[in-house]
């Protein structure tokens, strides 16, 4: 249950969502590709300072879908509240 979840911190949305766009999936093999290549080709302190920015990328991400995700919550919730105080019928 989503209430049980949220209210023991085990409802993670940004860990749910598995992208199914083709397009997607090509990037990430991409990424993957050339991650593989710099690490044959870099010296191993220099693929490590990479990999340090693409993990300060992956929260910076984190931090940009938490924040959107909370934005279209409260952006759905004032759209609910509006309809409900209105008479439109």
């Amino acid at each position: 249950m989503i209430l049980e979840d949220m209210y023991y911190g085990n409802w993670r949305p940004s860990e749910q969502i598995k992208s199914a766009d083709p397009e997607s999936q090509k990037v990430n093999q991409k990424i993957s590709e050339y991650m593989e290549m710099l690490k044959n080709k870099l010296p191993e302190d220099d693929f490590e300072q990479i990999e340090v920015l693409f993990d300060l990328l992956s929260e910076s991400n984190s931090l940009h879908s938490a924040a959107a995700f909370i934005h279209g919550y409260r952006t759905g919730a004032m759209t609910m509240i509006e309809v409900f105080k209105e008479n439109y019928f």
